[in-house]
């Protein structure tokens, strides 16, 4: 269980990015953006937040960049 005084050590922001991704053979992967990733205060594991669960492909977690979707 955490407390008020962890929680406001964490950050605000994810420092890392969910997204599954579909091969399609050859050709450039299909990547979508379905979640999030916080570390935990301890450093030794991740809370994840994901809109959606794929049925198929992978999902990747990315570290968090300024850049957007698409660029």
């Amino acid at each position: 269980m955490t407390t008020k005084k962890q929680d406001a050590t964490a950050p605000k922001s994810p420092t890392h990015v969910a997204y599954q991704v579909r091969d399609r053979g050859g050709q450039k992967g299909i990547w979508t953006r379905i979640g999030a990733a916080w570390p935990h205060n301890d450093g030794n594991g991740f809370n994840i937040q994901l809109d959606c669960v794929p049925l198929d492909g992978r999902i990747t977690l990315r570290v968090a960049t300024d850049k957007k979707d698409g660029d």
